[in-house]
């Protein structure tokens, strides 16, 4: 794996942002746009992926990183189960059910990877040239 030097070079932060565009672009169908509970979670479900992972990345210790880490995954977790409901009431056709659900999936496998990836490496990411503990 190449050094790390920002949180936008994490792969799975890469999916997670991709995950976030297709829910705020799925939301806004109509229907689902007007299921304000159901479409806010999900929006902020899908943020919270992401933003954990970057913040995780910013907080300089091992620990809380790993901490973030594992609330992105809670979340895609989240994200994949209220997907389902969302499919189950209409507001997504099973095309759109499989994108959503494949994308959550990834971002969750890429995450567990990078979790186990960093349980065996070095405790060090560089930062522009600054060295920090993960």
């Amino acid at each position: 794996m190449p050094t790390i030097i920002r949180f936008e070079d994490i792969e799975a932060w890469q999916t997670a942002r991709e995950l976030t565009r297709a829910v705020y672009r799925l939301s806004q169908n109509e229907m689902f746009s007007r299921d304000f509970g159901l479409r806010d979670q999900m929006r902020r479900a899908a943020v919270s992926v992401m933003s954990n992972i970057a913040e995780g990345f910013e907080s300089r210790t091992q620990g809380l990183f790993k901490d973030y880490l594992g609330r992105a995954k809670a979340s895609s977790g989240e994200l994949r189960s209220q997907s389902y409901i969302a499919k189950d009431v209409g507001y997504l056709s099973e095309d759109e059910f499989k994108q959503l659900f494949d994308l959550c999936d990834k971002c969750s496998r890429q995450i567990f990877r990078f979790m186990q990836y960093l349980a065996n490496q070095p405790k060090i990411i560089r930062e522009d040239d600054n060295e920090y503990n993960v």
